[in-house]
């Protein structure tokens, strides 16, 4: 019975933070935000602690997604998520060493995304208020097909990269990135189309 239990409250936390309602700090919410992290965290530390196989990593990003995880799947550890239930991967994806998935607000990679090392996937905002800093308002980050983010880049909260895009190593990803182009900067513009 308590795994029911557990399986209709995931549910529930999912669902609120897919609609795009905040998190009130100190909430029951909040403390439920906090012991899905700490499941998390018990789950990225096992995966980063020792040498693992392709299809045990596989397995464990399963287990830390709460889905399935396609055969074409790819990583290398270290990786870290403060949630990763919120994760949707597609096949034949690549991630490199060094990442981090905040994805309370939704992390959806497409088919074919290649993503770099130290890549930071950031789907939670602070309410810009002072009294109420410590609530969190998500937002999805929606990767495209055959995208490719380089080294050291963040993507902001509710950002979609369009398929086939480029996004340049160190850049800051504030706003949603056309198919087919390449970005670079703080914050990311387009410098390139990208001729099929």
């Amino acid at each position: 019975m308590r795994k029911d239990t557990d399986e209709k409250e995931l549910l529930e936390y999912l669902e609120h933070l897919n609609r795009g309602e905040t998190v009130t700090g100190g909430s029951p919410l909040h403390e439920k935000m906090c012991r899905y992290g700490m499941d998390a965290v018990r789950i990225t530390s096992e995966l980063n602690s020792s040498y693992h196989t392709p299809e045990e990593i596989r397995s464990l990003m399963s287990e830390l997604t709460g889905k399935p995880v396609d055969e074409t799947f790819r990583m290398h550890p270290p990786f870290y998520s403060d949630f990763g239930k919120n994760i949707t991967l597609g096949k034949n994806v690549f991630i490199n060493f060094c990442c981090c998935f905040q994805d309370q607000g939704g992390i959806t990679v497409g088919d074919g995304a290649l993503i770099g090392h130290n890549v930071v996937l950031a789907t939670l905002n602070h309410d810009l208020s002072p009294e109420n800093r410590a609530s969190m308002i998500p937002e999805p980050i929606v990767i495209g097909k055959n995208v490719w983010i380089g080294a050291n880049a963040t993507v902001l909260p509710g950002v979609t990269i369009g398929d086939g895009a480029v996004v340049a190593a160190g850049a800051v990803v504030i706003g949603d990135v056309a198919p087919n182009t390449v970005v670079a900067g703080v914050p990311a513009q387009v410098i390139k189309k990208i001729e099929a």
